[in-house]
């Protein structure tokens, strides 16, 4: 068995190849540069907004045509936030509930994806390099994991367009504020 020094390492060393193959998968990587350097957390693009709805507080309501994730704060108002949607053929309708949530998650791309993409790595480690970014919120239907997140990214600039394969992303600032005020088996209705 290897020492806890040596695990460390080892463990490092498949956290910055898992990194790696994402990154030169995505594009992020520099000719000779290495790893690229660490990504933005991203600004916020959240807005306190009027929103009328018969949900209660607490609830998300997230409007794909908007690009947008509202959370209800109170009757009439909410925090509105920018996010981005599924891509033509991985959008989806619904209502859903908050699972669980997970500070720097790791990831592992569904079977599905790995298929569709197959120099992706099974698993990516938690940090600033993963795709789910600095928050998760795991998104469930009848207790059953949907497979869909709502969280944030490494690319600041991937915010505000139809290009997920399902999930909704948010910056890194924004998934951090959502993700204080939200509650494990929060109301997601998805419209």
């Amino acid at each position: 068995m290897p020492s806890a020094r040596r695990f460390a390492a080892m463990h490092l060393a498949g956290a910055c190849l898992a990194g790696l193959v994402l990154v030169s998968a995505c594009g992020l990587a520099e000719a000779g540069s290495g790893l690229p350097p660490l990504p933005a957390m991203g600004p916020s693009l959240r807005k306190a907004v009027a929103f009328e709805t018969g949900e209660q507080p607490g609830t998300i309501i997230i409007r794909k045509n908007e690009k947008a994730l509202y959370l209800v704060t109170a009757q009439g108002h909410a925090l509105r936030y920018q996010i981005s949607v599924g891509r033509d053929g991985f959008g989806w309708t619904g209502t859903v509930k908050i699972a669980s949530k997970t500070e720097w998650p790791e990831w592992r791309p569904p079977k599905e994806m790995r298929a569709r993409q197959p120099e992706l790595p099974a698993m990516v480690p938690a940090g600033p390099y993963n795709p789910l970014g600095a928050r998760a919120l795991y998104l469930s239907r009848d207790g059953r994991d949907t497979l869909y997140r709502i969280h944030g990214t490494n690319d600041p600039k991937g915010v505000g367009f139809d290009g997920t394969s399902g999930c909704f992303r948010l910056t890194n600032t924004d998934v951090i504020d959502l993700f204080k005020r939200v509650a494990v088996g929060a109301k997601v209705v998805v419209e």
